[in-house]
């Protein structure tokens, strides 16, 4: 997909300050710095839309970045050991679990998980809450350009059995490598939520 238009729309904690258009959205999750930021820069073309910081932690709210005007990218704290007070880290599960399972137009979440190491306990435990609830979401592995081919295979096979998922998507935010794939699961999801409203 080309991106016409990217912006930054609001940062919100409570569902009455998410957005009230009802644009579809897409939901991206991972552990602090698993590169989440990166992603979705990489993913839209452009830098420093969303904040990346060598800092874990550095997003502490859910943000809404209108594309095209025509749905939006949900960037959502991220969970594991950034380094925040005790009292922010505990506000979080609650604000992103009540973001996820109630928002009636998240029409995809997409999983970031590190292809340098077996998804973490956090990170499978997400999994198995969207499984749950029957939330539909990929997963993407991120770092893909750090591992030989042989390396990543093996990383991608690992993380399919962990998660119980056959497909995990390569991503690289250096080579691109895996846009085209999570944007055909992005556009697929948001046509199917327009051909029902």
């Amino acid at each position: 997909m080309k991106t016409n238009s990217a912006k930054f729309v609001k940062s919100a904690t409570s569902p009455e300050q998410y957005p009230r258009d009802d644009r579809p959205e897409v939901a991206f999750i991972g552990r602090s710095n698993v590169g989440k930021s990166s992603l979705i820069n990489s993913l839209l073309g452009t830098r420093g839309l969303a904040r990346t910081s060598s800092t874990p932690g550095r997003t502490q709210l859910i943000n809404f970045f209108l594309i095209n005007d025509a749905f939006y990218l949900v960037d959502l704290p991220g969970y594991g050991y950034a380094r925040v007070p005790s009292a922010v880290k505990r506000e979080w599960g609650p604000m992103v679990e009540k973001y996820l399972a109630s928002r009636p137009n998240l029409v995809l979440s997409v999983v970031i998980t590190d292809s340098r190491h077996r998804p973490t306990e956090l990170d499978l435990q997400m999994i198995d809450w969207l499984r749950a609830k029957n939330k539909p979401f990929v997963i993407a592995a991120t770092k893909a350009d750090k591992l030989s081919s042989n390396e990543l295979k093996a990383s991608l096979i690992r993380a399919a059995e962990a998660s119980g998922r056959n497909e995990i998507v390569a991503y690289s935010a250096v080579t691109r490598r895996g846009v085209d794939r999570i944007w055909n699961e992005i556009n697929a999801r948001v046509a199917g939520y327009r051909s029902q409203v």
